[in-house]
């Protein structure tokens, strides 16, 4: 009898514990996340005598972690993969030359609720840093022949830029039963290499 009022005993405290804990991460509105989406990549590169000589949409993806202590101001830490495109452009002769970048991103944003009257619905701005990091490849195409297939291109380097950048965004997310959020935003990094940017969809789960 003692042994199992003292394991009653034990029992209330752990879940009274659970519940403390559950409180507490429910008083943070921690949540995660992930979504995918189209982005835009683009190149400021003048080498080759081409301002913005590629333009070119990709298939993005990020994953991201939150906390929203109160219903207008929160934190998010994300991370962002824009895609990476195949267009390599320059005419020279019988040649072609050219260059394509894939951005990534670790970012770290403020995120702002506006203060609208509609229940289950948020419109929020975000703003904050990135570590942007864009691995670049040049290209040169080769004479084509019956024993390679045309275009030919071969990579003659690849280099990694890493940097720290402003980055920001808005959208609008719309809140159901049990945690789960759907979510549409848009998302933009300055770089020195063409700003990538991006329009995800995503669906949320708040703790």
């Amino acid at each position: 009898m003692r042994m199992s009022k003292t394991l009653a005993a034990l029992t209330a405290i752990a879940a009274c514990g659970i519940s403390a804990a559950a409180s507490a991460d429910n008083l943070l509105g921690f949540y995660v996340g992930a979504g995918a989406g189209e982005s835009q990549i683009r190149s400021d590169d003048s080498r080759y005598g081409y301002p913005g000589y590629f333009d070119d949409y990709q298939t993005a993806w990020q994953g991201f972690v939150g906390i929203r202590p109160i219903s207008l101001i929160g934190v998010e830490a994300t991370y962002i993969d824009f895609g990476q495109p195949y267009r390599h452009h320059g005419a020279f002769d019988y040649n072609v030359s050219g260059s394509d970048s894939h951005p990534t991103a670790a970012a770290l944003f403020g995120v702002g609720y506006l203060p609208i009257p509609i229940p289950f619905i948020d419109v929020f701005g975000k703003a904050g840093v990135a570590r942007l990091s864009t691995n670049l490849t040049d290209f040169v195409q080769q004479p084509c022949n019956f024993n390679s297939p045309c275009p030919n291109f071969v990579p003659t380097s690849r280099h990694q830029v890493t940097d720290t950048r402003f980055a920001y965004g808005a959208g609008v997310q719309s809140r159901f039963p049990f945690g789960l959020t759907i979510r549409g935003e848009y998302e933009r990094i300055s770089s020195s290499f063409g700003d990538p940017d991006a329009l995800m969809v995503s669906v949320l789960w708040q703790f």
